[in-house]
């Protein structure tokens, strides 16, 4: 009897201690808190707005101000002061750059051209580094394609000086004053997820069609990593050192000249390489608004399907991409190594001299060397690859499009993942409650971030609904969890291979070389040939462009997975798969959330670039908007989309929020 009366308050009392364990993690009690809110605010919410997609009742509508806006623009731009005496100069003086920086690279010609640029990347990143660069602009004259490439190359030169010097003064304001890092960082959020289209729009309406919007969209594109690395590299400049330049009386700005920009100039060259990517990855976008050059021939070849002369075009923006990472890189490189100040000691003088002299002697020879060899590339040393190109594509699409035997054709798989994925995907997202996606959103920033982070991402959503773009906002978002989740499928499983054998990890890396710095566009043109238009060529698109950087990441985070944690695994006797899933995955953790963010970011940009294939969407908005110059559409659309991009980040990258509380 007694054992009966001892037991019985024993089991009674379990399921409250058990409920108090629980309550002791922070996931439970934020779960616990938010449901306690949802559902005493669910029932009045839905009692006045109901409970489907966003309420018209909480929209904002700006298509007034915004056509009013675009009508008045279109209305003044030949006759206001502020397009004639202050836009119409900063257009002048950009054309006049880029046709300079363009006189200059034909008067040099090309061996010139390429002579200077082997010898500058020998310079800063040694002899592989100057073969490479050789070898890349022979290439680009063997595709006939020199003329696009000066082209190009002259307006990246321009673009990216421009970026490099917006971001380092935006970057120098954020570094030294906390008050400007804070009201920076979500201008500088919101500019890296507004979609380049959108950035097309306003600077068309001002500027028109050619090179000086070209430009300037690519400087608002490129400009924010320079700033981002900036402020990075001067608020994590070591306090001892700044105590000790304090101490010997040194002004603010000796302070800044000294000590703060010498120690973070790695930070410094790696914005510089980042603008210089994020530029080139702009070339084919900004030809729709009259960019000659490369992208100019991309775009063309994407109207008419043509994937040869795409690739033609492609791949000298590639090797662009190429040299100068590879220069950049190699600079960053030799300034970690040599010490600050260079030679010391009363040789100063001396070898600076003798530095400037070679360097005039090394110019002169190569300006010598073009004007002797010639400007334009031989037309006798050109090859032509879009035919065989094009004949590769022809025979891929008669024999995988219609179909194989035993497994479908690309356009059944388009079909079914469209039908099967996309299609349940949208409409669960838009049958799901306006405030249950707010909800939904709140408990997944909140559980890996702080409240912040949950209340950014809620009024990024929210600011969706009020736009009123609910609706194409859910589309585009069902689009880029899907291609999201295959991007990560398949590049777990690649990274995880690679990482485990060096052999695969080298042979991959020209391909992921390739891939990371071929523009979207070209993606678009084999994509298209083989799946069709609709979302799920876009989604096919989007998923190529994302893996690289997710392969990059994920086998990068399992390679510096801790030896001594692995030896002691293989001690206890765990199997290759048990260190995988509880040792490198746990180690590297961080590079597993960044791998996720990457995909998503990456995604997103594909999916709107999409439009052009039938994507549909909020990215079908934006094209809409540039094609007919409507503002209001396109730049609302394009405000949706970033506000889609901030929300995906926070709910996907929790560290940057905490570290920024």
């Amino acid at each position: 009897m007694s054992s009966v009366t001892t037991t019985a308050p024993a089991q009674v009392a379990a399921p409250p201690g058990a409920l108090r364990t629980a309550l002791r993690r922070p996931a439970a009690r934020k779960l616990l808190l938010l449901g306690a809110v949802t559902a005493a605010l669910a029932p009045f919410a839905t009692a006045h707005w109901g409970s489907g997609m966003w309420p018209s009742e909480l929209t904002v509508a700006l298509d007034g101000p915004l056509g009013r806006a675009n009508d008045w623009i279109i209305d003044n731009r030949d006759s206001h002061w502020l397009f004639l005496y202050f836009f119409g100069h900063i257009s002048n003086a950009i054309i006049s750059a880029v046709h300079g920086v363009y006189v200059v690279l034909l008067a040099l010609g090309w061996a010139g051209v390429t002579a200077g640029a082997s010898l500058l990347a020998w310079r800063l990143a040694g002899a592989r580094a100057a073969l490479t660069a050789a070898v890349s602009f022979a290439v680009c004259g063997s595709l006939g394609m020199w003329v696009p490439t000066m082209r190009t190359l002259a307006l990246m030169i321009v673009a990216v000086a421009a970026s490099v010097a917006v971001g380092a003064l935006l970057g120098l304001a954020a570094g030294l004053s906390d008050r400007t890092f804070r009201a920076l960082r979500p201008v500088l959020d919101t500019m890296q997820a507004l979609p380049a289209f959108a950035y097309l729009l306003p600077v068309v309406l001002v500027f028109g069609i050619g090179v000086a919007p070209a430009v300037l969209a690519t400087v608002v594109y490129a400009a924010p990593p320079m700033a981002r690395l900036t402020a990075m590299g001067l608020r994590g400049t070591d306090k001892g050192v700044l105590e000790a330049v304090d101490s010997l009386g040194a002004t603010g700005r000796q302070r800044l000249l000294t000590a703060r920009l010498p120690l973070a100039r790695r930070e410094l060259l790696l914005g510089v390489n980042q603008t210089i990517m994020m530029a080139l990855s702009m070339a084919v976008i900004a030809s729709v608004i009259g960019g000659d050059g490369l992208g100019d021939r991309v775009y063309q070849a994407l109207s008419t399907v043509d994937v040869g002369n795409a690739l033609a075009a492609g791949i000298p923006i590639v090797l662009l991409a190429i040299v100068l990472d590879r220069t950049t890189a190699g600079a960053a490189r030799l300034w970690a190594i040599v010490p600050q100040g260079g030679t010391g000691g009363h040789n100063r003088p001396r070898t600076r001299t003798r530095t400037a002299a070679t360097w005039a002697v090394a110019v002169a020879a190569v300006v010598a060397l073009g004007r002797l060899v010639g400007t334009s590339w031989p037309n006798t040393w050109t090859v032509t690859i879009a035919a065989p190109v094009n004949d590769a594509k022809d025979w891929m699409v008669d024999h995988l499009y219609s179909g194989v035997p035993g497994i479908g054709g690309t356009a059944d798989w388009a079909a079914h993942y469209t039908g099967w994925v996309l299609d349940p995907l949208r409409d669960g997202l838009q049958a799901l409650p306006w405030w249950g996606a707010l909800a939904l959103v709140a408990a997944l920033a909140w559980l890996i971030g702080t409240w912040r982070t949950a209340l950014t991402a809620v009024l990024s959503l929210a600011a969706i609904g009020v736009l009123g773009r609910w609706e194409p906002a859910m589309d585009t978002l069902s689009q880029v969890l899907a291609a999201v989740a295959v991007t990560l499928v398949l590049g777990f499983a690649v990274a995880v291979v690679a990482a485990r054998s060096p052999r695969v990890d080298r042979l991959l890396r020209p391909v992921l070389d390739v891939c990371q710095t071929m523009p979207q566009f070209v993606y678009l043109i084999p994509v298209v040939a083989l799946f069709g238009i609709g979302r799920a060529p876009a989604a096919a698109a989007a998923i190529v462009y994302a893996l690289p950087a997710v392969v990059r990441i994920v086998s990068q985070g399992l390679r510096q997975a801790d030896p001594a944690a692995l030896e002691s695994a293989r001690s206890l006797g765990a199997t290759g798969g048990q260190q995988l899933r509880q040792v490198q995955f746990p180690l590297a953790r961080a590079e597993l959330l960044l791998a996720v963010n990457q995909a998503v970011v990456l995604v997103l940009s594909v999916v709107i670039i999409g439009a052009l294939v039938g994507g549909g969407a909020l990215g079908y908005e934006v094209v809409f908007g540039l094609a007919q110059g409507d503002l209001a559409t396109g730049l609302v659309a394009g405000t949706a989309i970033a506000c889609l991009g901030l929300m995906l980040d926070r709910v996907t990258q929790p560290t940057k929020a905490k570290e920024a509380n």
